[in-house]
């Protein structure tokens, strides 16, 4: 596979974008950026983000969702994701409890960075996994 041009020009712009932030080029281990980055991309939170992209949720219906999660780790990623600004837990006043989860206005535009990526992701992941499976043990 060839790099285009365009997707060069791209990598071009983004990284000048990001001299902004980081004038020398150096992501700097005290940078807030590495907790959000840390909470943002854990294999759950990417997950959970992407499976509220454009809909509301109920516990079950998120974990039914985003299979293979626990609920224990389903909990502490909604915990930290609500904490960050990124999702809405709205818990209603009935019984039995009723708690929908959403995205805030900052997850939305989140997630339409994380969007492309997982599209990327799910095109490339089976020739990924086959480079890996054949490349010799070291």
């Amino acid at each position: 596979m060839t790099v285009s041009n365009e997707v060069r020009a791209q990598i071009s712009d983004h990284i000048a974008q990001l001299q902004t932030y980081f004038p020398d080029r150096v992501l700097s281990s005290a940078c807030p950026s590495r907790v959000v980055l840390d909470h943002v991309t854990s294999k759950w939170g990417v997950l959970v983000l992407v499976s509220l992209a454009d809909r509301t949720l109920r516990w079950g219906e998120l974990r039914r969702s985003v299979e293979g999660v626990s609920e224990k780790m389903l909990a502490q990623t909604l915990q930290v994701l609500e904490r960050d600004g990124l999702v809405h837990r709205l818990a209603l006043p009935v019984i039995p409890p009723h708690v929908e989860y959403s995205l805030t206005d900052l997850g939305v535009e989140l997630v339409g960075h994380l969007l492309p990526l997982m599209g990327w992701l799910a095109a490339n992941a089976p020739a990924i996994v086959e480079n890996a499976a054949a490349a010799p043990a070291r």
